[in-house]
């Protein structure tokens, strides 16, 4: 599973959205410097003065910059700093009491701190995020909250906790009428049942899933739930639908340029034709794969086919060819420095048939 996703909400919108007018209480300020007696209708009126428009802008802008500015550096794999942006523009919207917008930076700090590893920090941001959603009434903000949340205890091996969240958000979701959610919300619930091994509900909960996804026109939400059907079925060894439904999220993916699922709607269709023994259309889906890592120079994927062709090579007794690939497995993982791929390949390199032995 995509933690992946799932979605982690609404991108951020420009500046404008979240230019509210705020207040501050200047009192103690002015108490201070005036030598006169506050009276109460100058109480009165230094708490309803409203902060300096030209101010204010500025401060949005700041923090709007920050924002997006921790954005791309997230994208560019730089989680850390996009973390300190993400703080520093928090700071600038809570000190001018922009609910709505802490409300979307804790969604991407969530974000961060999961690329980082900081899995307590990361459900602490997710939590705040929903407490402020249901504060303001942000109903749409609570049903991706409750979902962000669920997915993260997903991540974190507790499936059986992250039913109620998701429960919980497609209850608002079906009571607002937001498809989106219930979409969303319903697919994640088919995760939960995968995990805890009901796969017959699971398929139930995707399929209901498809219903809602397909009236959103989000063909990318469709392909990945049609992927998470195909492995319910793969599980079932329902060999049909597994293939057709595989079929149908590839051809939705190249559709719309969707890599992602693309790769992992031939890492199913490669699977189940093996399955079958129907090698020659597995080799044929393989060499397919291949070319697109490496027109995507997607080194981590590249070393995933070649893991695939000597997999393959190995089942139809061609040891020797299966060894080569084992072998360039092993020299990307060496590449991307991932230790512990390579202590698994050359674990099955080793332990490869005694009649493998060139």
């Amino acid at each position: 599973m995509p933690l992946m996703p799932t979605t982690w909400g609404p991108r951020v919108p420009h500046s404008p959205s979240f230019q509210q007018f705020c207040t501050f209480c200047l009192l103690l300020f002015a108490f201070l410097l005036s030598p006169m007696t506050a009276t109460a209708a100058d109480i009165t009126e230094q708490l309803h003065r409203p902060l300096n428009k030209s101010v204010l802008q500025n401060s949005t802008d700041e923090a709007d910059s920050l924002l997006h500015q921790g954005e791309q550096q997230h994208l560019q794999g730089n989680s850390d700093k996009a973390v300190e942006s993400w703080l520093q523009a928090l700071e600038i919207y809570h000190s001018i009491g922009d609910l709505k917008a802490q409300g979307l930076v804790y969604d991407f700090l969530g974000r961060g701190y999961v690329q980082l590893g900081r899995v307590k920090e990361a459900e602490d941001a997710l939590r705040r995020r929903l407490a402020i959603a249901r504060d303001v009434k942000d109903f749409q903000g609570q049903i991706f909250g409750l979902n962000n949340i669920g997915t993260l205890l997903l991540q974190k091996g507790e499936p059986a906790a992250a039913f109620q969240p998701f429960a919980e958000a497609l209850e608002i979701a079906h009571s607002v009428k937001n498809i989106e959610g219930q979409g969303l919300s319903l697919n994640n619930l088919g995760l939960v049942a995968a995990r805890l091994g009901d796969y017959n509900k699971a398929i139930k909960f995707y399929e209901d899933s498809l219903t809602w996804r397909r009236q959103t026109g989000d063909r990318i939400s469709e392909a990945n739930t049609l992927n998470n059907l195909g492995d319910a079925y793969q599980a079932t060894r329902n060999h049909q639908d597994t293939i057709g439904t595989y079929g149908s999220a590839l051809r939705m993916a190249q559709a719309v340029g969707d890599r992602v699922n693309e790769l992992r709607a031939i890492d199913g269709l490669v699977t189940a034709h093996s399955s079958l023994k129907r090698y020659e259309r597995a080799f044929d889906l393989l060499e397919e794969r291949l070319t697109l890592t490496k027109k995507l120079h997607n080194l981590p994927e590249e070393l995933k086919s070649f893991e695939f062709y000597a997999d393959l090579y190995e089942q139809v007794g061609n040891y020797p060819t299966a060894r080569n690939f084992y072998k360039k497995a092993i020299i990307l993982a060496r590449i991307l420095e991932d230790n512990k791929q390579e202590v698994l390949l050359l674990d099955r390199l080793t332990h490869m048939k005694v009649g493998s032995r060139e």
